[in-house]
């Protein structure tokens, strides 16, 4: 009901944690909720996959931690809305380079969880990622958003979909960029990527006891977009009656 929205009663969740698996269609879901609500939508991910490309480009190898950390204290990554009309949710910059679709090459797919695992890597990015959420109206997706990053968010929403499902999914979106993998090899892929990122030591994957659990196997784009409007009307509701009371 967008009127329950258009309320001037209601106080909407001003920061948003959207956490969850690879392929469980967090990007998609923040960047529509984003749309609909005028929010921010800041994809956390992509900076780890931009020190990824980095290190790949400038030869550093991703088992140099030190290395790599080093060149996630000193690179100056930049989030624009979209300044090309590709299909990108927003534009990346590496010192200054428009790396937006290199980021979603396959071998910095291969590569980004054990970035994202160094904690040096984590805590270069992480205040990063806070002072964009202290703006306000920002919707964060990523795998520790709602644990560590924005532990006191308004709202966490933990979104899930079995392997199977989100192997399909991921499927569907290489096929679309020209390459092909079969099932079984993008489910081992999907595998490998949970395990890495449940069972690193530092800020791994996982649902915050306070988090919303959506899981959206089955469910359209729409239908997931419209459980979670419904998670976040319930929630601006309970604020609202705390700021009211």
């Amino acid at each position: 009901d967008q009127s329950l929205f258009d309320s001037p009663a209601l106080m909407l969740p001003s920061t948003i944690a959207i956490d969850g698996p690879a392929a469980s269609g967090k990007s998609t879901l923040g960047e529509l909720l984003a749309q609909r609500l005028g929010y921010l939508y800041f994809d956390t991910g992509v900076m780890y996959r931009a020190v990824t490309w980095a290190a790949l480009e400038r030869g550093i190898a991703i088992s140099d931690e030190a290395a790599v950390t080093y060149l996630a204290e000193n690179i100056q990554i930049d989030f624009l809305p979209p300044t090309v009309s590709d299909g990108r949710q927003f534009t990346v910059l590496i010192d200054g380079e428009d790396t937006t679709w290199d980021l979603r090459r396959p071998e910095v797919d291969k590569n980004v969880s054990p970035v994202s695992a160094y904690a040096g890597v984590r805590a270069a990015m992480t205040p990063q990622q806070r002072r964009i959420a202290e703006r306000g109206r920002v919707i964060m997706a990523g795998r520790d958003i709602g644990t560590v990053v924005l532990p006191d968010a308004d709202l966490k929403i933990y979104l899930d979909a079995t392997v199977d499902e989100r192997a399909r999914r991921r499927l569907l979106e290489r096929a679309a960029q020209g390459r092909h993998l079969s099932f079984e090899e993008m489910k081992q892929e999907i595998e490998r990527r949970d395990q890495i990122d449940s069972t690193r030591e530092v800020a791994p994957l996982k649902r915050g006891t306070d988090a919303v659990y959506l899981d959206n196997t089955g469910l359209s784009i729409d239908a997931t977009v419209k459980r979670a409007l419904e998670i976040m009307q319930a929630r601006a509701q309970s604020l609202s009656g705390l700021t009211n009371g």
